[in-house]
């Protein structure tokens, strides 16, 4: 098995991450772990580099390309194991991850298994742990069931990392190099649209640690938002992506298309604007209603919504102007 692991500048994670790996129970003797550093400006690399002299079966390449694509492809020709897995430095693993994502892939015969994220937050206080309530249910991530979990075993579309036999890229195809964000749901979306099958294990899972700011949650998910549009344009498909990736989107189009009518048309076009807001706000009060704890707080998880469904909508319309720019 070859567990492959693209990071950039995480320092504060990969300890953790490799120290999961290296507690595993599966078999050191059948294991090689290849970390691609992608030209890190902390101390990232240093810290794998001293895991990989205590450890032979830990190895450090650099990844001049810095994204996780041309990671995964080195990682891939450079591999020796029958299995692929691919790791995230932001994530821990429990001691029976592989060997029962192994033992799934065979049982199933699957092009790709994974396993069910549980979201955690390493610092934990009132802030963190609302984003931690919003990155877990359906109205903050949609029905991405690695995220929300399932109760059996689920043929799906995409998985979080996931676990590969070596022959499935020569069958499907490597990581599109072009795609800084969505590279493995592409990836998925591919294997799925020509045939393969992608299983989602419930009794398998993984603590993926969110960022802790709403700075932090607000860029990633700009980010996110606006490689949806990227990758339709890169892929030349909407089979890339899923109906959930596009419904912030939506919710920033039913604000701003009625204002600018408003303004251009008439003015009780606005009306659809006010109207889209009042429901909107309705919706997400009622669920942060239903996420109050005693741990989080009514106002984090209310803003946390918002931000995370505006910067993730935002991106994607900024997206839909830097296609117009390429296109044109």
């Amino acid at each position: 098995m070859s567990i492959i692991i693209p990071c950039r500048n995480e320092e504060n994670y990969l300890a953790d991450c490799l120290e999961s790996v290296i507690g595993s129970g599966y078999p050191k003797e059948k294991m090689e772990i290849l970390v691609y550093d992608g030209n890190s400006t902390d101390q990232t690399k240093q810290i794998a580099s001293e895991y990989a002299l205590k450890f032979p079966y830990i190895h450090v390449f650099e990844n001049s390309h810095k994204t996780v694509p041309y990671a995964m492809n080195a990682g891939i020709k450079a591999a020796k194991g029958e299995y692929i897995v691919r790791l995230d430095a932001h994530s821990k693993y429990p001691v029976d991850y592989f060997e029962k994502l192994i033992n799934w892939s065979v049982k199933l015969k699957a092009d790709n298994v994974g396993a069910v994220w549980i979201t955690d937050v390493k610092n934990k206080n009132r802030k963190t742990l609302s984003i931690r309530s919003v990155l877990t249910s359906a109205v903050g991530v949609g029905n991405a069931f690695f995220r929300t979990g399932i109760s059996e075993v689920k043929e799906v579309d995409t998985v979080p990392f996931g676990c590969y036999h070596k022959s499935v890229f020569e069958k499907y195809g490597g990581y599109n190099n072009r795609l800084t964000r969505n590279q493995d749901i592409e990836l998925n979306k591919r294997i799925k649209n020509n045939g393969g099958k992608i299983y989602l294990i419930p009794d398998i899972n993984c603590t993926y640690f969110a960022r802790e700011t709403f700075k932090g949650i607000a860029h990633n998910n700009y980010r996110n938002g606006h490689w949806n549009v990227l990758t339709v344009y890169i892929t030349k498909t909407f089979k890339s992506l899923s109906f959930r990736h596009f419904i912030p989107l939506a919710l920033i189009l039913s604000l701003i298309v009625p204002a600018v009518l408003a303004i251009v048309w008439h003015p009780y076009f606005i009306g659809f604007s006010l109207a889209a807001m009042i429901l909107y706000q309705a919706f997400i009060i009622i669920a942060s209603l239903r996420l109050k704890s005693q741990e989080n707080s009514f106002i984090y998880l209310w803003w946390c919504f918002i931000i995370l469904h505006f910067s993730y909508g935002l991106g994607s319309l900024t997206g839909i102007f830097r296609f117009g720019k390429l296109i044109s």
